[in-house]
């Protein structure tokens, strides 16, 4: 390891240290967590267990639930990563070289802007990617035996569907991106980093909210009073009234149940229910969505800081 990449690693080695050793002290705290979890459940038949219309026996009941408050807990953590990955690695990448004026000292070593840049960004890139693919494979082998299981974490809640899969790694590159991109226009470390925490959450936050703005349900179509299909795993998006011409209409309509329900869909000339569904292979698809707009917003971001930065440098 020479010239810049060895000077990026010598400046972000503190950073890389601490993150392997966090990495490890999770590994080792799921690990056990993940065994005793194993040993509670080992011998049951869980099957009964899935979906929100399980029954699940005693014994593993509980063991499943006190395990959903540990991966709930590293759900946490991982939704925390990327703002964290942003704002201590991100902001500080370019914005403390420029506040403090050390750029001027590295760029007169015999080392180009470019590689200079390519060399801290891509070490910082590289591990990023790392730690955050390594906790979001410690989330999912925690979850993966009591997945989408009566009264505990489903893949449509945010500890997983935003801290598993590619989504995850995704989010954490954008957020080394913007808070590099940050950094650079600002020239200042600490408010670089504000800013970074506040553009990292509200991009989550929208991609969360809205996220369901962008696949379409299936629909789950009843006739008359025939009983529901059960909701099983699936992301529950609500239910509507149906007409013979195949019109759906607000579930305001007929707010009752039992008799009251049947005469008033006979008076309204419903035909028919109908539930509004995502099937828990949609999990795929979200994860898609997710990953490709972080993906895309990060390679914007790199590209303005690399059209910006010789820019930024010459009125150093």
């Amino acid at each position: 390891m020479t010239g810049t990449l060895w000077l990026a690693w010598r400046q972000q080695r503190l950073l890389i240290l601490a993150g392997t050793v966090l990495l490890a002290l999770c590994t080792v705290w799921v690990a056990v967590r993940r065994a005793d979890l194993m040993d509670a459940i080992g011998g049951y038949d869980l099957s009964r267990c899935k979906g929100w219309n399980g029954t699940c026996p005693p014994e593993p009941y509980e063991a499943m639930f006190d395990a959903a408050g540990g991966i709930r807990l590293l759900g946490t953590m991982g939704l925390l990563v990327p703002a964290a990955i942003g704002m201590f690695w991100g902001a500080p990448l370019i914005g403390r070289e420029l506040e403090s004026g050390t750029i001027k000292v590295a760029l007169t070593q015999g080392a180009g802007l470019r590689s200079w840049f390519a060399a801290r960004l891509g070490l910082a890139a590289v591990c990023a990617a790392v730690f955050s693919a390594g906790l979001a494979a410690l989330t999912a082998w925690w979850w993966e035996p009591t997945a989408n299981m009566l009264d505990g974490v489903y893949w449509h809640d945010p500890y997983i569907l935003n801290t598993t899969g590619p989504a995850a790694v995704a989010a954490a590159l954008f957020a080394l991106a913007a808070g590099t991109a940050v950094g650079l226009l600002t020239r200042r470390t600490l408010p670089a980093m504000g800013i970074t925490l506040g553009t990292v959450l509200a991009t989550a936050a929208v991609l969360t909210f809205f996220r369901r703005d962008f696949v379409t349900p299936v629909d789950r179509v009843t006739a008359g009073m025939t009983p529901k299909q059960l909701i099983g795993s699936a992301w529950s998006a609500g239910y509507r009234y149906l007409t013979p011409d195949g019109r759906q209409h607000p579930l305001e309509n007929c707010l009752f149940s039992g008799e009251e329900l049947r005469r008033c869909m006979a008076e309204k000339g419903f035909s028919g229910r109908v539930h509004k569904v995502y099937p828990s292979s949609d999990y795929w698809t979200f994860q898609q969505i997710d990953t490709i707009v972080y993906l895309v917003l990060a390679v914007a971001l790199v590209a303005l800081t690399a059209v910006l930065l010789r820019r930024r440098t010459r009125l150093v």
